[in-house]
This record gives C-alpha cells, sequence and structure tokens, in this order.
C-alpha cells in the first residue's frame, strides 16, 4: 500500500495555499484533485479544484446522473481559487467531472486536471482512483542512488507503447502494460539497452498525437491499463536492470473543451492572447508560465510521476517552442518580452526552477531538453547561468549524419567535413545522439530506406552508420523497429514488422546492435569520458578522397583507448595506415562486416602488428584493410617482446 502520511492527506494549511500561490507547492498533487479519504468514520472521496473564476463548481458523475445541482463544491475564503468538498460513500472506479459555471456565464463540464486515470478515449470523464502499489525495486533505487547515470554507458530504446506490438490474435489489440510488462524488459535486455524511453503515456484524446497532446497530465493512459498496471511495468523494467524515461511535454496543450483550456470561462491554463498563448503549427494552447499556480501545476506534474511512479528521467519535449516567443511565427504575430527581445523570460525561469526541482528532489534523476537551436547552457547549471539539463538532444549531428549517409559514396569524397562538423560542438553541451521517431515519420523513410545504394550496400551502410554513432562521443537513442531495419516508416496504427526479422539481413542489423550496446557498456572508453574532449582525439578526419575516418576514443587509463577506422565507400582499401601512438599489437574487437552481420565477412581475427612507419604524426602505425562500408574498431593487447 502506498503511505498515507499526514501531510499527504488532501487537506490545505495556510502553508499548502501560500505555496501555491507562490508557485512552488512540487506536491499540490496530494491536495488537489480526487483523494479517497474517511472523515468521521465516513469513506469518501475529497474533491479539489483550482477554478478561480467560477461563480459555480459541483461534481457531477455516474454517481449522481450527472446532475449539476446534486453535489456542489465550496469556494474557499483565502482567496486561493480552490473549490473543494468531500462526498461520502463516493470510492475508487466513479466517473466523474467538474461542472463549472464562470462569472461571465460560460459553462462547461470539464475533466479534473489532477486527475490519476481517466476513461478510455474517445470518452473524456475522469475516474476516482488511488494510487496504492507494493513496489519491488528497491534494489534498483538504491544502485540508482549510488551512481550517476551519466557517468555510465546510456543506451536508449525510444518506443511508442501503442505499436510495438499488438495482440495479432484479436485483430491488432494493443498489448497492456502487464503484457508488455511479460515481453518488453526481457528483449531490452538480449539487446542490451540500459533505457527505454516511453513516448508521452500520460492521457490524450487523440491517438494519432502520439501522446503529444495531453489532457490527463497526471495519469497514464487506460488505453493500455490501470495506473497499477504502469506501475508494474516500471517494476518489471527496474528489476530487469532497465531504466525508464517518460517523455513529458509541458510545452503546449490541445483545445478539447474537456481538457485544461478556457478551464474557468477564462484562459486560465493559457495566455488569452493567441500570440502568446497558441501555439499555430500544432494549434494548441501554451501554458502561461508566468502565472504562479501553472508553474505549480506543472512542476508538481513532473515531481510526481518521479515520485509516485520512479521514473528514472524526464525527456522535455519541444523546448525551443518555449524558449522563442518568436517560434514559428512571422513578424507581427508575437510580442516581444520587456527588453524588445524574442527570448520567452517567463518560460525561461520556468525550465530553470522545474530542473532545479526535480535535481533538488530527485539528485538521482536525470532531464534531457529537445532543443533544436544553438541557445547557449542548455546543459549548464542554473547557478552558472544555465538552463540545468543534464543533457540534450544532438539534433546537428542527426541532421548532419542522416544527410550524409544519403549521399551516393560517389559523391562523398566532397562532403566529408559534414561528418566531420559535429565534432567542433560535441563538447559544448552533454549530447544524445537520436535516432529518433521524427526520422522516420512523414515521408522521411525509415532509416534502411535513407540509404543508398543495391540492398546490400544499404545494409552496409546503415551498419556503419550506427557503427559510427556508437563511436560518436554522447549517449545513444534509437527508436524502435530502426533496430532491425523496418523496411515501413513507422505506422502508429499497427504492430513493427517483426517478421522482417525471418530475412538474414535484418536479424543481422539486429544482432550488430545487440554488440554495439554490449561493446558500449564493455569498454570504459566508450562512456567514461564521454562530455569531455578528454574522451576523444581525431587520427584523420581529412581523407576525403577515400571517404575514410579514423579516430580515438579515450578512457581514463590509456590501456582502455580504441581505435575507430570507418570506411564510407563500397571500395576495399588495402594497405591503408593509420598513425598509432603505441607500437605494438592491436585486436580488431568489432567489424562491422562481419559475416553475422551480413557483410562480406573481411574481417581480421588475428593480432595486428604496428610499424616504424611514421604517419599521422605518430612515430609507428598499422596497415590495415579496410571492408567495404564498414567500421573497424581495434584495441591495443600488448607491446613488442623486445620493449
Amino acid at each position: 500500500m502506498t503511505d498515507q502520511s499526514s501531510d499527504a492527506l488532501p487537506m490545505f494549511s495556510g502553508f499548502d495555499i501560500d505555496l501555491f500561490k507562490s508557485g512552488t507547492h512540487y506536491h499540490i498533487y496530494n491536495k488537489l484533485g480526487a483523494h479517497i479519504i474517511e472523515r468521521d468514520g465516513v469513506r469518501g472521496t475529497h474533491f479539489a479544484v483550482w477554478a478561480p473564476n467560477a461563480q459555480e463548481v459541483s461534481v457531477v458523475g455516474n454517481f449522481n446522473g450527472w446532475n449539476r445541482q446534486s453535489h456542489p463544491l465550496t469556494s474557499r475564503s483565502d482567496y486561493s481559487g480552490i473549490w473543494e468538498g468531500f462526498i461520502p460513500n463516493i470510492g475508487k472506479g466513479e466517473y466523474y467531472k467538474y461542472f463549472l459555471r464562470s462569472n461571465n456565464g460560460y459553462e462547461v463540464e470539464k475533466g479534473d486536471p489532477y486527475a490519476t486515470h481517466w476513461e478510455t478515449p474517445p470518452h473524456t470523464a475522469t475516474v476516482v482512483w488511488d494510487l496504492d502499489y507494493q513496489w519491488n525495486d528497491s534494489a534498483w533505487l538504491e544502485k540508482r542512488k549510488a551512481q550517476h547515470a551519466l557517468t555510465k554507458p546510456i543506451s536508449v530504446y525510444e518506443m511508442h507503447i501503442g505499436s510495438w506490438r499488438r495482440a495479432h490474435e484479436e485483430e491488432g489489440r494493443f498489448l497492456t502494460y502487464r503484457e508488455l510488462a511479460a515481453e518488453l524488459p526481457e528483449y531490452l535486455n538480449y539487446m542490451n539497452f540500459t533505457h527505454v524511453e516511453f513516448m508521452p503515456v500520460m492521457e490524450h484524446p487523440f491517438y494519432g498525437s502520439w501522446g503529444y497532446q495531453l489532457t490527463g497530465y497526471f495519469a497514464p493512459s487506460s488505453r493500455f491499463g490501470t495506473p497499477q498496471d504502469f506501475m508494474f511495468l516500471i517494476d518489471a523494467l527496474h528489476n530487469a536492470g532497465i531504466g525508464v524515461i517518460l517523455d513529458w511535454v509541458p510545452s503546449h496543450f490541445p483545445t478539447d473543451e474537456h481538457g485544461l483550456g478556457y478551464f474557468d470561462g477564462t484562459h486560465l491554463y493559457e495566455h488569452a492572447d493567441p500570440k502568446k498563448g497558441f501555439h499555430p503549427d500544432w494549434k494548441s494552447f501554451i501554458f502561461n508560465y508566468g502565472r504562479n499556480e501553472v508553474k505549480a501545476f506543472l512542476i508538481s506534474n513532473a515531481i510526481y510521476w518521479l515520485d509516485k511512479f520512479h521514473i528514472d528521467a524526464l525527456r522535455v519535449d519541444a523546448v525551443a517552442s518555449m524558449l522563442y516567443l518568436d517560434y514559428s511565427r512571422n513578424e507581427g504575430e508575437w510580442i516581444p518580452n520587456q527588453y524588445g527581445g524574442r527570448e520567452n523570460l517567463e518560460a525561461l525561469d520556468f525550465i530553470r526552477e522545474f530542473n532545479n526541482a526535480v535535481h533538488t528532489n530527485f539528485p538521482d534523476v536525470f532531464t534531457v531538453a529537445e532543443e533544436s537551436t544553438s541557445w547557449p547552457g542548455v546543459t549548464n547549471s542554473t547557478s552558472n547561468g544555465g538552463l540545468g539539463f543534464d543533457m540534450k538532444w544532438m539534433m546537428g549531428w542527426m541532421h548532419d549524419t542522416i544527410s550524409y549517409f544519403q549521399n551516393d559514396p560517389v559523391h562523398r569524397t566532397h562532403h566529408q567535413g559534414q561528418l566531420a562538423f559535429s565534432l567542433h560542438y560535441a563538447f559544448s553541451e552533454k549530447f544524445t545522439l537520436p535516432l529518433s521517431h521524427d526520422e522516420v515519420v512523414y515521408g522521411k523513410n525509415s532509416m534502411i530506406d535513407k540509404m543508398p545504394g543495391d540492398p546490400w550496400q544499404q545494409f552496409a551502410n546503415l551498419r556503419l552508420l550506427y557503427g559510427y554513432m556508437y563511436g560518436h562521443p554522447g549517449a545513444k537513442l534509437l527508436f524502435m523497429g530502426s533496430e532491425f531495419a523496418q523496411r515501413h516508416e513507422w505506422r502508429h496504427d499497427f504492430s513493427l514488422d517483426w517478421d522482417e526479422n525471418l530475412n538474414p539481413a535484418h536479424t543481422g542489423i539486429q544482432k550488430l546492435l545487440k554488440d554495439l550496446n554490449a561493446l558500449y557498456q564493455s569498454e570504459p572508453a566508450l562512456y567514461e569520458n564521454n562530455f569531455s574532449p578528454e574522451g576523444f582525439e581525431w587520427i584523420d578526419n581529412q581523407d576525403g578522397v577515400n571517404s575514410v575516418m579514423s579516430w580515438v576514443r579515450k578512457g581514463k587509463n590509456e590501456q582502455d583507448d580504441l581505435i575507430f577506422v570507418g570506411n564510407f565507400t563500397p571500395v576495399v582499401r588495402n594497405n591503408y595506415r593509420i598513425g598509432v601512438s603505441k607500437p605494438g599489437f592491436y585486436q580488431e574487437i568489432f567489424n562491422s562486416d562481419d559475416l553475422k552481420y551480413g557483410g562480406s565477412n573481411l574481417v581480421k581475427l588475428e593480432e595486428q602488428e604496428s610499424f616504424p612507419i611514421p604517419k599521422h604524426s605518430k612515430v609507428h602505425s598499422l596497415p590495415l584493410t579496410l571492408p567495404p562500408l564498414a567500421i573497424v574498431v581495434l584495441k591495443y593487447v600488448r607491446a613488442f617482446d623486445w620493449l
């Protein structure tokens, strides 16, 4: 059972109200919403909702025939704008909404903004529920506290719960959270991923929004089960050693009448002026970050998922849209800040406060920004003027890399700098390399179909791309289906095409990703200095004539260093020489051209000896045979016997 401590009871003290009105009540979800309690020996539900401009508020539901006069709430006398009331004999599973009549005569029935459970869409009622659950992940949480995640490998499997697998025997229905718990942890362990990132699981009315248009910020979608079922899935993942990242969307929300928009007959959660309060691309409302109660709603929501659901990280969606007042707007369609600039100062304050609150309450949890511009200091601490995120998606790397690989190899000689450019800024922030869902939808093609050439070259190119990705500094993220080179673009209404794994070429890609993840976790050079220039050194990034690039990934100990050499053409390069710092013998520990991955098997099983032939400003060099469209990884194994 969940502990019901005295401070968790839904009774408002003056201190609660002061914190809420100041925007700093980060556990307001324990007070607002519907809470099952016992009062004067009678069990029932305490309802509380923030609606400062309402003239009348009542609870309507199946228990009173949706009668708007049956169960009115009382406005508190402390000018908090909170309406509350206790209804006896109302318990878990009751459907309800709030009926609000505004001072301006507007009437509406709204879902509870703080509800922990909702009806399954297209139905729109909220559901009285509890969060009782017996967790079994204490060992995971203790381990999480003992070591900061960024000091270890972070390899993320991004997925959409509704389309990972479907129950084919039942006309493709969704798998439930509990059914996923029986399959997903085992698969992620098999593939050696360290984390799973769920696209937004919070309740959303339109399935086709992929969860990015939320109405139920505090409720996992009932399409897949109850809150306890989602807890069970997280528990299973933690017990399998898998961290859980949630996509979180504080940037905008949909205009559905039962949601947050125009909540009490006024623009309560959103800005009233559409130049600040309406997103032109997504046709959705934008939160008013300058309103303290809205800040409390959002930050307490972030804390809620970490507190009640043991989430390990939050990835914040569309940060750029929050930072800039002119985001996706033409001249005259936006309002400058008080200094005449385009920066959203209220959003900046909110983002910093969010990160401070998360890191203060959960210092072992990390946050990730999807921020697509060059805003400075996204991963700098707030005390140093940064935004306070732990990592940022490296969108520039993603765009340049995909663009480079889409070139026919014969033209790559002219684009060598495009692939090397990311290392000019790779350590300006702490980056995640994302090959996400956004890259395999809307006519952009699947990862395999982005690759040029005949089918063999396509698969070789994809193996090369993944090998290059894992050799590049930064955490890794790959969207589901890309790990076995699904041919179709991602389709949210269907399962992934798992039957493609019957094809050896697709199985080869899957084996490659499995082994790259294992290499990432077993070789300290790939993660110890992941966010530091001390962890990387070019050998040669200028050989555009051969379209070959070579570099060193460095750990804290020199003996852990790894050499990466990529041949970005289908031409075998014989006797290709690279300079090495240490004379002796080197072993090939990974080769994307291996037959087990679908390659031509131009691999070197024996140790390779360096020679005292200067190259790349080094006294010794290694003569290599570079397989076509492939990347090889070498490691120093021993010195010459005579040294």
